[in-house]
């Protein structure tokens, strides 16, 4: 009940401060691109570039080989625009106390809430990209099915991973500064542990329940499952529960951890 009480009175601060929320997340995107001729058009240039070199090197270059008789860059994408909006996510909300440390020196603010700020910022990128993504997947001429709006799900159980995640290392960072370098090179670790270029029919069937013991794993096979091989979730009861498991009590921990550091954190900054 504790737990229950826990998240239900940070779920309904977070919608009293809903219009604060937004405004931060507008303000923040904003200002990533500051003073650039461009502006905010990076935030999209950027990883639709790097989506267009994948797309030459493999499809083009390489020639690559079609995966489950799938056009490589159809079955490639999905996973890595997913993986933009995880690690986009992680790594900003990790600073979000940092870089908001006006609001927390000076004003009477729901501090819990920064990390927010950054991961509504990923957001709108990825939600971007989501629409590309469908793009794509008509001019090859996949078109569009009910599995798609599995994505949003998909979506939500990213950005309450991320959260909890946030809130774990947001904490940890105000009193260890080197903790934003160390998870940057934890998401590069996990990058390439988790199946976003290789396919997990490379992994030994007697090693495969390592690799779905990573979390991220769900969501990447989530994506490709709902754009390419039309499997709903609830047909993977086991890898459900277990995934919501883990992402509670990561949300749970990463709560109580902020909660028991914030009174210490104007000292720190």
């Amino acid at each position: 009940m504790n737990i229950l009480r826990l998240i239900a009175n940070n779920c309904f601060d977070l919608f009293r401060n809903r219009e604060i929320l937004v405004e931060l997340a507008r303000r923040d995107f904003k200002s990533r691109y500051l003073g650039s001729f461009l502006g905010v058009f990076w935030a999209f240039i950027n990883p639709a570039v790097y989506v267009a070199i994948l797309w030459f090197v493999f499809q083009l270059g390489f020639k690559a080989r079609p995966a489950d008789n799938y056009p490589f860059i159809l079955w490639l994408i999905p996973g890595i625009i997913a993986w933009f909006f995880i690690s986009d996510g992680i790594s900003g909300a990790t600073n979000s106390i940092l870089d908001y440390r006006f609001l927390v020196k000076k004003v009477v603010f729901r501090v819990s809430v920064l990390p927010i700020v950054k991961i509504l910022s990923a957001l709108y990128v990825h939600l971007f990209f989501i629409v590309f993504l469908f793009v794509v997947f008509l001019v090859y001429g996949y078109g569009f099915s009910l599995y798609c709006l599995q994505v949003l799900y998909y979506l939500f159980a990213a950005v309450m991973l991320v959260l909890g995640i946030s809130w774990i290392t947001s904490s940890v960072a105000i009193f260890f500064r080197d903790a934003g370098q160390i998870v940057s090179m934890a998401l590069q670790f996990g990058f390439w542990l988790t199946p976003v270029f290789w396919s997990v029919k490379a992994v030994p069937p007697k090693y495969l329940f390592l690799l779905k013991l990573n979390p991220l794993y769900y969501i990447i096979d989530g994506y490709r499952n709902s754009l390419l091989y039309k499997i709903w979730f609830w047909q993977t009861p086991r890898l459900t529960a277990y995934y919501w498991f883990v992402t509670v009590v990561i949300l749970v921990t990463g709560l109580k951890l902020f909660r028991k550091m914030r009174p210490h954190f104007a000292d720190m900054l």
